[in-house]
Order: structure tokens, then C-alpha cells, then sequence
């Protein structure tokens, strides 16, 4: 469930990149961004690129903008892949970083966030990260779920969610092609107790939300129109529901 479309467009990682920062939180190095009071946590879960990669980051900032206490671990430990590393495939390096791992490390952040104050905390997984975060969605760790263009996922994950879910996927993607992703929607469809949709973009690749061209107007603008819709699931079932009418 893993290939070639994972090594797509890597990203040229610098732990410099971002206006955040990065510190230790629930044992783990983290980039975070915006303002540690706010009550509304976003965990964002990286692909196999790990918690460096620039655009990641980027998106990190733009969901901090609305309000939200952004983090973006390292659940990675300081190895994340390497494409360029022909003496450790990614079958190799997923040997030693199986995204179920990461599930308890996961935890360990959310413990801490709600420790500061944290009341509703969202979790986002591109890629390698969906696996956790629908681990995560299982329980009342998280509030709400975004996976994009996950990997590892299967309906199963899906049967057992109980936080609500919004799965944005690729028309063209062989690691979750999007008769896989209409079977998340059958099954979304039939636990009404749960509310996710899924949305298949057209015309993009695996990959497509985090790894993409920034001097390409229209891989700027699908990656762009995909964390509105991240966005909108957190604004709906973190910040906006949770508030007190008086403040919205």
C-alpha cells in the first residue's frame, strides 16, 4: 500500500522553515504554531517526510491563523524516509516506522495539550499520518478527523470511527484509489451516529495536499481548496461547537 507515488515531489526539508517553533511537548519534538492559550488544538500527522518538510509547515501556520494551537510532531524520532537513500527503500524504512507505532506517541501530545488547558483537539493525517489518526478516532482522544490521501486505511479503520471524519482523497492515486475511498463512503454512510463524508479531487496524484508544486498555479490551487476543506471540518466540530454562543 505503499510505492513510488510516496517519493513524488519530496520535499527539500529545512528545520528552519515556518514562523513557528519547535519544543518539546508529551515527550516528542514538535513544530508548533500559534498561540499555546487557545483552547483548540490541531495535531497534524506528516507523511513519511516527517514533521521538517516545509509545506507541512506552511499548512501549520494557515490553520494556526484561525485560531487554533497547531502541532505538528516528530513521531519519526529524527528519521524520517530518505528517497535518495537507494540502501533503505521505503518497505525498509517502514520496518522500523510502522504508522501504528505512533499511535501512543500521539496520545502522549494529546495528554499534554489538555494538561495546558486544551479542550477539543482535531487531528489531521496526510499520507503515512491517516493510519494514526484514524486509530486515534476510535476514542474521545480527538474531537475530529481529517485524512488526506491516506495510506494503510481500511474500511474497517473506518467501521470502528467514532469521531466525526472527512477523508479527501486523489482521482489518481494506486495507493488509495478511489474505489477504495467509495468503500469509506458506503461504510460512513451507513453509521449515521457518525458524520464524514468523502470528497475525491479531480485531476490531482497521491500526495497532492503537502508535496505539491508551489510554482504550479493549479497544484497550488487543488492543495489550497483541499486545507479549506480541513479547515471547515475543524471550524465545525472543534472551534465553532465548542465555543460559547456569546463568543461566536
Amino acid at each position: 500500500m505503499s510505492g513510488p507515488e510516496c517519493s513524488d515531489n519530496s520535499p527539500k526539508v529545512n528545520s528552519s522553515d515556518g514562523g513557528g517553533s519547535v519544543i518539546h511537548l508529551g515527550g516528542f519534538t514538535c513544530y508548533v504554531s500559534g498561540y499555546s492559550v487557545s483552547k483548540f488544538a490541531v495535531i497534524l500527522i506528516s507523511d513519511v517526510y516527517g514533521f521538517e518538510a516545509p509545506l507541512l509547515r506552511k499548512i501549520a501556520d494557515k490553520v494556526a491563523a484561525s485560531g487554533y494551537y497547531v502541532v505538528v510532531p516528530d513521531f519519526m524520532n529524527g528519521d524520517p524516509y530518505d528517497h535518495q537513500n537507494k540502501e533503505r527503500p521505503l518497505t525498509n524504512w517502514l520496518e522500523s516506522h510502522a504508522p501504528e507505532n505512533a499511535v501512543m506517541d500521539a496520545k502522549s501530545v494529546i495528554a499534554a495539550l489538555k494538561s495546558q488547558g486544551v479542550t477539543a483537539v482535531g487531528a489531521a493525517g496526510f499520507c503515512w499520518g491517516a493510519k494514526v489518526v484514524v486509530h486515534l478516532g476510535r476514542s474521545d482522544d480527538i474531537q475530529a478527523a481529517v485524512l488526506l490521501h491516506p495510506t494503510f486505511c481500511t474500511p474497517e479503520d473506518i467501521k470502528v470511527l467514532k469521531a466525526p471524519i472527512a477523508v479527501l482523497g486523489a482521482e489518481f492515486d494506486k495507493i488509495s484509489p478511489p474505489k477504495l475511498l467509495k468503500q469509506f463512503e458506503e461504510v460512513l454512510l451507513s453509521k449515521p451516529e457518525v458524520d464524514g463524508y468523502v470528497n475525491i479531487f479531480p485531476g490531482v496524484r497521491h500526495g497532492w495536499t503537502v508535496r505539491y508544486n508551489i510554482e504550479d498555479e493549479r497544484s497550488v490551487k487543488a492543495a489550497e481548496e483541499a486545507h479549506q476543506h480541513m479547515l471547515d471540518w475543524f471550524n465545525k466540530y472543534l472551534k465553532v461547537r465548542n465555543m460559547h454562543p456569546s463568543r461566536l
